[in-house]
């Protein structure tokens, strides 16, 4: 199973990937964690970005997307994977299609958790995160409608996504998504 998450910061997208990957036993990409083995491995594309971190700048799409590419390449992503953290706009989306394409991965499905603001903004200044101020997270809200909603809609046209609403504790959503992938009609 071949599968890329969404949703808004907050939703629990990392905790879900996790717990899916484990779940159905496939590889879990995390793209901080894709951009840590790149860096620790010292390849090409992982030296580049770490030269960018380390003067505190966001890595390009040119070089994520090269990185995911160099991970999603491995004979070990065949048995399966789920992507979490990319892509997060509508180039890196129509990259992925691309890389995906030409490594021979065939239907992709794409699991999009949805949540109200309300509810977002309560969960994230309730983390207790530095960087989790209210006016913090309302402007991560603003930018993950402007850029990064978007990509749901490129994946709604091709008819893969499965929305699942994140409300309940992490093993009610967790046994909702599960539910979704495992129904052999989908």
């Amino acid at each position: 199973m071949y599968l890329i998450i969404l949703g808004p910061p907050g939703a629990g997208k990392g905790t879900q990937a996790a717990l899916i990957a484990s779940k159905l036993n496939i590889n879990h990409l995390s793209t901080g964690e894709i951009l840590r083995n790149a860096v620790k491995n010292g390849t090409e594309l992982g030296l580049k970005a770490k030269e960018i971190m380390e003067a505190g700048n966001l890595v390009s799409d040119e070089i994520m997307i090269g990185i995911i590419k160099e991970a999603l390449a491995t004979k070990e992503m065949k048995k399966g994977f789920i992507l979490d953290g990319f892509p997060r706009t509508l180039v890196q989306a129509a990259e992925l299609d691309r890389i995906l394409d030409e490594l021979g991965y065939k239907d992709i499905r794409v699991l999009n958790i949805t949540i109200d603001d309300k509810e977002l903004i309560k969960r994230m200044t309730g983390r207790g995160r530095k960087d989790d101020s209210k006016e913090t997270v309302k402007q991560r809200l603003k930018v993950y409608k402007e850029q990064t909603a978007p990509v749901k809609e490129h994946y709604d046209k091709k008819s893969v996504v499965f929305d699942v609403y994140g409300i309940g504790n992490i093993d009610e959503i967790n046994t909702k998504i599960y539910k979704i992938l495992t129904d052999k009609s989908n």
